[in-house]
Formats: structure tokens, sequence, C-alpha cells
């Protein structure tokens, strides 16, 4: 059970950046660097590490800009199922003692569940971001905040980190309810186009 609420603990995180949890997580295991990393394991460190601190610093730096957000969530989307799977999967490997080493297929699904609450997470932050056009500071340094620590529980207190990602996925379901309801309420007022067949 502990190592459920790890991996959803770290794949949560995965939700949130893509390159700062896989490069925290390496520096986290600095002896194997990557080693337990699905796909990072086949790829030469220095060069993980440089990819890795090179969009890191990106995503630090750009998602304090309109535009920098905008690149952000259109790259986030593609690739946060992904990296929340990846980061399921190794925390998941690394946290289960070695006697006691899961069966691949169960790795496997813990990686499935951990790309899709990435993905639901990754989804709602995108439809606050078009709501709002473009998240204030206070909120993308929370989840700056959020997304070191939800990687830090992950390793140091799991339990801890799996409810925080338990409490994120229901505030995520609550928040996609809320921006679903004001989508609807703006009506065919706010969109003239709407139910037109024939050009103005």
């Amino acid at each position: 059970m502990l190592e459920l609420l790890a991996a959803l603990s770290a794949s949560a995180a995965g939700g949130m950046r893509i390159a700062l949890p896989l490069l925290l997580i390496g520096l986290l295991e600095s002896d194997k660097l990557w080693s337990r990393v699905p796909l990072l394991s086949r790829i030469s460190p220095p060069v993980v590490l440089g990819v890795l601190v090179s969009w890191s610093l990106f995503e630090l730096f750009a998602s304090k800009k309109f535009l920098g957000q905008r690149v952000l969530q259109i790259v986030q989307l593609l690739f946060s199922p992904i990296v929340g799977a990846i980061m399921g999967m190794a925390i998941a490997e690394a946290t289960f003692a070695q006697p006691n080493a899961p069966p691949p297929q169960f790795v496997w699904i813990i990686g499935l569940v951990g790309g899709l609450l990435a993905l639901v997470l990754q989804l709602v932050q995108a439809g606050w971001f078009y709501r709002l056009r473009g998240l204030p500071l206070p909120v993308i340094l929370a989840q700056d905040i959020l997304c070191v620590s939800l990687v830090l529980f992950a390793f140091d207190a799991p339990t801890q980190g799996g409810l925080i990602a338990l409490v994120l996925l229901w505030l995520a379901i609550r928040s996609s309810k809320e921006w679903y309801n004001w989508y609807v309420k703006q009506g065919p007022a706010k969109n003239p186009r709407r139910y037109k067949r024939n050009p103005d």
C-alpha cells in the first residue's frame, strides 16, 4: 500500500512539471542516476542530465510569462502522461523491497494509473489556463513547490505524498466540473456563430 501511495505522489508531480521531477528522482538516487527509471536508463546519464537541467530551467523561468505558459501547456499535455507513468513505475520499483519485488504486470498497472493521474491534473490546469488567460504567479510558484515536495514525499513520506496526490485528484475533478459549468453558462450569447448554418 505504501508503495502505491509513493507512486501516486511521484506521478502527481509529473502532472505539474515534466523535467523537474525526473531530474529530482535522479539526483536523489545519485549513486544510480536513473538506472531504475524506464526509458531514461537506456540513455547516457550525462545526456539525460543535460537535457533535464536545461528543460527544468526553462520550466521554472518560462512558466512565469504568459507565452512561456502557453508553450509549456502544449508540451506538458503531450508528455505529462508519459512522465507520470515513468515516475510511478520508477518509484514502485525503488520502494518495493528486493525480496518482494513486484511482478512486471503490477509495475505496468501502476505506470498506467500514474500516467492517467498526471494527464487529469494537466488537463484541469490547461482548462484553468484558458479560462483565466494565464495562471497567476502565486499559482505557478505553488506548483513548483508542490512538484518538488511530492517527489520528496514519495521517498521519505509516501503516506502523506499519496494522500496529497489523492486530494489533488479530488480537487481536479471538482475544479473540472466548475470549469465545465462556467463554459456551459457562456451559452449562445457569448458565441454568436452558434447554431448558425449559413455564413454571415
